[in-house]
C-alpha cells in the first residue's frame, strides 16, 4: 500500500494526502518518498528543507517564486492547523497563465501539495500556530527572488479571512502591469 497518494489539481499541480500506519502504540507516517513522487515528476534531488510556524490565523505569506534559472519545485506538508494554500501560474505562454489553484491543506488530514516550477506561491494561515515542512528541489537564491502582491486585482485572489501580518517585503511587492509576461521556466 502506498503511503503518499496524490491528486492532480490541474495546471500539474497535485495535492499530497500522507497515510499514516498506525495501531494501538502510535502510527508512522511517511514524509517524502522519491520512488512514489518519482511517478508524479518529482525528479531532481531535495536540496532545501525548511520548517515555518506561522503564530496568529489570518497572517499571509507569499506570493513568492525564483526566476529561471533558480526556478524551483517544491513540496509543502502542513504538519499543524490548517491554511489556505494558493499556487499563480506564471509560466510564460501556458494557457492558464495567471489563472491560480486555491486548496485548503490541514494537518488532521495529512495534506500537503507538489508545487511546479513556474509557479508564485503563498498561503493563509485559517488557525492559529500553522506548521509547515517544505522540501526544495533548489537551494535558495537571494538574487532570484521575485514576487507578486497578495492583493494584485489582476489574480482575483479571494482569501478566506481578512489579509493580516504581510512581511515589509510582501507589502512592497508591485501591482503587476500590462508588461508582466511571467517566466520561461
Amino acid at each position: 500500500m502506498k503511503r503518499l497518494s496524490m491528486t492532480e489539481l490541474g495546471m500539474g499541480v497535485k495535492a499530497i494526502n500522507r497515510h499514516a500506519l498506525g495501531d494501538e502504540r502510535g502510527s508512522l507516517t511517511r514524509l517524502f518518498c522519491e520512488a512514489e513522487l518519482a511517478e508524479v515528476g518529482w525528479i531532481k534531488p531535495i536540496s532545501q528543507i525548511n520548517w515555518i510556524e506561522n503564530k496568529f490565523s489570518g497572517t499571509v505569506r507569499g506570493l513568492h517564486y525564483q526566476a529561471p534559472p533558480f526556478a524551483e519545485s517544491k513540496i509543502l506538508l502542513c504538519m499543524k492547523g490548517a491554511i489556505n494554500d494558493v499556487l499563480v501560474d506564471i509560466r510564460s505562454g501556458s494557457s492558464t497563465f495567471l489563472q491560480h489553484i486555491s486548496i485548503r491543506l490541514s494537518a488532521d488530514e495529512g495534506d500537503g501539495i507538489l508545487i511546479p516550477a513556474g509557479f508564485a506561491h503563498g498561503y493563509q494561515c485559517l488557525t492559529d500556530d500553522a506548521s509547515l515542512l517544505y522540501f526544495h528541489d533548489a537551494a535558495h537564491a537571494p538574487v532570484a527572488e521575485r514576487g507578486l502582491n497578495v492583493n494584485d486585482p489582476r489574480l482575483k485572489i479571494d482569501w478566506p479571512l481578512p489579509v493580516e501580518n504581510l512581511s515589509n517585503r510582501d507589502m512592497g511587492h508591485s501591482f503587476m502591469d500590462d508588461k508582466f509576461e511571467g517566466e520561461v521556466v
